[in-house]
């Protein structure tokens, strides 16, 4: 039997007993009578499965459900839009180009949706900006925390994961986009204005408000020269 069947049909167990991440796996020679296959073909199946992270074999316990993470998949979405743009390939404007589409679809929903305690945190991160910007300091990891709080209250793990892979491609290349970064502080007013639309209940300018934020990055993607990967300075995006 074709590897890729064995694949597929552990798959279909797992799917047919509900097992959830964590529920252990028959054992390998009930697998082998299972599957009415080789014990070498049912180990290479597995460690298959165990690099999708669908199971997870623990030596000397068993085999077992694994978390079912979507991290392989993300890091592969990220590596091929990093290794892209290295190729001379638009494929970081195309991420740029999804991300938007995403987030201005969603923001929308959020609009007069907010939390009191989400809206709270988010002027806090919007006041940390302020202060990063005044200091001269970088506002990177303080930009990312507002859109994971921003998108948290949709309750969407899976938004939630592919964003982070938007960022970390992004982030991974900074370094490389043309044109001048964007002035702290214009950036700091835009997130601003993206909550305050928010908080407001005006899904129109919360849309907008997103598309002026992502218009800097656009405009320096198309005067981009992919440099040597090796190449890197400070710069914020």
């Amino acid at each position: 039997m074709a590897a890729r069947d064995l694949q597929e049909r552990i798959k279909k167990l797992i799917i047919d007993r509900r097992l959830a991440s964590g529920a252990p796996l028959p054992t390998e020679p009930e697998l082998m009578e299972y599957l009415d296959a080789s014990r070498n073909s049912v180990r290479e199946a597995l460690k298959a499965l165990q690099a999708m992270g669908i199971v997870e074999i623990r030596h000397g316990f068993g085999t077992y459900v694994g978390p079912m993470s979507l991290a392989p998949m993300i890091e592969g979405l990220a590596f091929r839009t990093v290794a892209g743009h290295y190729r001379g390939e638009d494929s970081l404007l195309q991420l740029l180009e999804l991300r938007e589409a995403v987030e201005t679809g969603l923001v929308s929903r959020l609009a007069g949706r907010m939390p009191d305690a989400d809206l709270v945190e988010l002027d806090a991160l919007v006041d940390r900006m302020d202060e990063e910007a005044a200091r001269g300091a970088g506002l990177a990891e303080t930009d990312r925390a507002f859109h994971a709080t921003l998108y948290r209250g949709l309750d969407n793990v899976l938004l939630s994961e592919v964003l982070e892979a938007f960022w970390d491609a992004f982030h991974r290349v900074r370094t490389d986009l043309g044109g001048e970064p964007q002035d702290p502080k214009v950036t700091c007013r835009q997130h601003r204005e993206i909550l305050d639309a928010v908080r407001s209940g005006d899904s129109v300018r919360a849309e907008e408000a997103i598309r002026e934020h992502f218009g800097n990055i656009r405009a320096r993607l198309s005067t981009t020269a992919p440099q040597s990967p090796h190449t890197r300075h400070n710069e914020r995006v």
